[in-house]
């Protein structure tokens, strides 16, 4: 029957079934032709994995985001950055990261910090004289950010699936982001040094001031949302909500940049988004039911024992399995059908949960610029208007780097661990 699933699952993949379609088919199939449980248990279970109070956290999170993007918030974070660094070398391409590491704080999502700061800096840097594949890769590997720096809705979606606090990932993926964050400012420095990528204008002090006063209430906002998370105020649904009230108020009343009118719009594609991953969400439910009752999880954990009891070797396997995976399955997806098998082999294994949560998301955050179905990539295309397949070249420094900060962090569990420790 374990074959079976896995087969059927293949084919619908194959054939273009949705995700969420094609989880939730091929489990019920596998079911029914079982003959041991009722279709309605089934459909129980789909309706009750969703009504989860943590997952309240996404639809939300994903509106912060979408009001971030339309309130001029973005704008004026990417206007402090260029301030700030754009007069160094490679200076545009350095605050799209800075610029996506901002937004980030706020949207936790790839796809949209890649809209939101990419639709202002590649044509920017476009017409600044920059290669347009390196622009737009640029803009795609900044956008991985997104999911990477809390909140983030993959973190939000391991915590409920793992059963792990979503408050102490958050914690944990400051460090590591800022470690990504970093490691890509240097090779954008490096490339644009090499290809003789000059800065932008220079700016006075009190240019600075200026850019700082006008982006002061996006810089809050970040601020508001984790220190409320971090000091205990509030939990991580609660600060959506509260993100999602402040981005109403400074997008309507102070900066004046968001009309009632495209509240419709705005209301209406956060609904559609967040649909899609409670769709997935409720296909996997059953799929993770039938792998817990065949006991599918303990046998993969005593073969992946019977391989090796050493974590170091174990955590290479995982983490080449994590980014094969993520090259082809969308991030939601790969989240909840991957934990309920892993966490038991990482916890035999003695790996924290915590820090394997960060492990897990970074691994799949790569799959955002791996052909052949890297979201991140798309956008930034669409936005470029180039060609997808021109960027595969472009974007390959980018994964690099990239999976060798996956090492850092998988191996020095600390940089994961740290602040939460220290924060107790």
């Amino acid at each position: 029957m374990t074959i079976l699933l896995f087969v059927l699952l293949a084919l619908l993949f194959l054939i273009g079934v949705p995700i969420a379609v094609a989880l939730g088919m091929a489990s019920s199939l596998v079911f029914l032709v079982d003959g041991q449980v009722s279709l309605i248990v089934l459909m129980q279970r789909m309706f009750n994995s969703v009504a989860s109070f943590p997952l309240l956290a996404i639809p939300f999170f994903i509106l912060a985001g979408k009001l971030m993007e339309n309130g001029g918030i973005s704008r004026r974070l990417i206007h402090l950055a260029n301030v700030l660094f754009g007069r160094v070398t490679g200076g545009l391409a350095i605050v799209s990261i800075i610029a996506c590491a901002f937004f980030a704080a706020i949207s936790g999502s790839a796809a949209a910090t890649t809209a939101a700061v990419g639709s202002l800096l590649i044509p920017a840097m476009v017409k600044k004289g920059y290669d347009k594949s390196f622009s737009t890769a640029v803009q795609a590997a900044g956008g991985t950010i997104g999911v990477m720096i809390p909140p983030s809705v993959p973190l939000v979606l391991y915590g409920v699936t793992a059963g792990v606090s979503i408050s102490s990932l958050f914690i944990a993926g400051i460090l590591p982001g800022i470690l990504v964050v970093v490691s890509l400012l240097i090779l954008v420095y490096v490339i644009s040094l090499k290809k003789g990528y000059g800065g932008g204008e220079r700016f006075t002090v009190i240019d600075f001031f200026k850019a700082f006063a006008d982006a002061i209430l996006a810089i809050l906002m970040p601020v508001i949302i984790l220190g409320g998370i971090y000091g205990g105020i509030f939990t991580p649904t609660e600060a959506a909500v509260v993100a999602v009230v402040y981005g109403l108020i400074v997008g309507i009343f102070i900066y004046k940049e968001i009309k009632f009118r495209d509240l419709i719009e705005i209301f209406s594609s956060s609904v559609v988004v967040s649909a899609v991953i409670m769709f997935i969400i409720a296909g996997a439910s059953i799929f993770g039911y039938y792998l817990t009752r065949a006991r599918v999880p303990r046998e993969i954990t005593e073969v992946m024992l019977g391989v090796t009891d050493n974590w170091i070797i174990a955590l290479l396997i995982i983490n080449v399995l994590l980014l094969f995976v993520g090259t082809f399955l969308e991030t939601s997806a790969a989240i909840i059908i991957l934990t309920p098998i892993l966490v038991p082999i990482v916890s035999a294994l003695g790996i924290d949960l915590v820090h394997f949560g960060i492990i897990m998301i970074f691994n799949l955050a790569i799959g955002f610029i791996t052909p052949p179905v890297g979201i991140n990539l798309f956008v930034a295309a669409n936005i470029a208007g180039t060609k997808f397949e021109s960027l595969v070249k472009a974007i390959i420094p980018f994964i690099i780097v990239m999976i060798l900060d996956i090492i850092i962090i998988s191996f020095i569990p600390q940089i994961s661990l740290f602040l939460g420790t220290f924060m107790k």
